[in-house]
């Protein structure tokens, strides 16, 4: 009887074991993230593997939830980002192979002009305060001319690397999820797509400016580097690859999230 039991419990832990490794839990920030991985779940649960999405609404959690074993991958952020975090935080995160997934161009947006030519001297300008989303915001502004950079080349300028400033324009760091709010309180605001489509701004219409599909900025799935390989990743990236995900970026979106593959 003893013998029965011991088998009985073992095959229950085999069981168990293998409903563990058929869970797939991603981080993800709501829109496009979250929505693009939840019309995947389907997909993925035909084939076995039950996709767990974790909502976050800033870009430090997400990384160190993977880092930290809470989750197996992460959905929300660019390499550019990824490799800063790394750099700051002491972090490994990888791109997983394959791991590119959509654009989202960066646009500037302001509740105050309607055209940047209107733009006036000494305006305040609020930009991301991370090294990789401030950057691309300067070198956004500075592809309009409003400054110039100290190297044209980098991707994470600071507004100590501003060399020209014709308008004297003063620079405003926040966090990104409260640059859509800051709108009324400044000038002009550059906004991470995701912020903004969430604060129901469209990027194709309300952006005075916007980076241009050859945005080097493609959002990525991340996960550790144990973890980067494992089979169940392969499947989530080969459902985000699919036609049928283009499609719902390209019906979805409109233009304001660009598939990357």
């Amino acid at each position: 009887m003893l013998k029965h039991t011991l088998s009985a419990l073992a095959i229950a832990a085999l069981a168990f074991s293998a409903q563990a490794a058929d869970v797939l839990k991603v981080a993800a920030t709501a829109v496009p993230h979250a929505e693009i991985l939840n019309f995947v779940k389907p997909q993925l649960k035909a084939q076995g593997l039950e996709l767990q999405v974790k909502e976050f609404s800033d870009y430090v959690q997400p990384n160190m939830a993977v880092e930290d074993k809470q989750l197996d991958a992460n959905f929300f952020q660019h390499q550019p980002y990824l490799d800063s975090f790394n750099k700051d935080r002491k972090t490994s995160l990888v791109i997983v192979p394959n791991g590119k997934v959509h654009v989202e161009p960066f646009g500037a947006y302001s509740s105050k002009i309607k055209n940047i030519k209107d733009l006036k001297d000494g305006a305040t300008i609020a930009i991301p305060n991370d090294p990789s989303n401030g950057g691309r915001a300067l070198i956004l502004l500075a592809k309009q001319g409003l400054i110039e950079l100290k190297d044209a080349k980098s991707l994470t300028p600071t507004p100590l690397d501003v060399t020209k400033n014709p308008k004297k324009l003063k620079f405003k760091e926040l966090e990104a999820p409260l640059l859509p709010r800051a709108l009324a309180d400044v000038d002009l605001a550059l906004i991470n797509t995701n912020y903004a489509i969430e604060a129901k701004l469209n990027p194709t219409k309300d952006a005075l400016f916007i980076e241009g599909a050859d945005s080097p900025y493609t959002n990525i799935v991340a996960a550790r580097a144990d973890r980067a390989n494992d089979p169940d990743i392969a499947k989530l990236m080969k459902a985000l690859h699919s036609p049928e995900v283009k499609k719902f970026i390209q019906d979805k979106y409109k233009g304001a999230v660009v598939p990357a593959f």
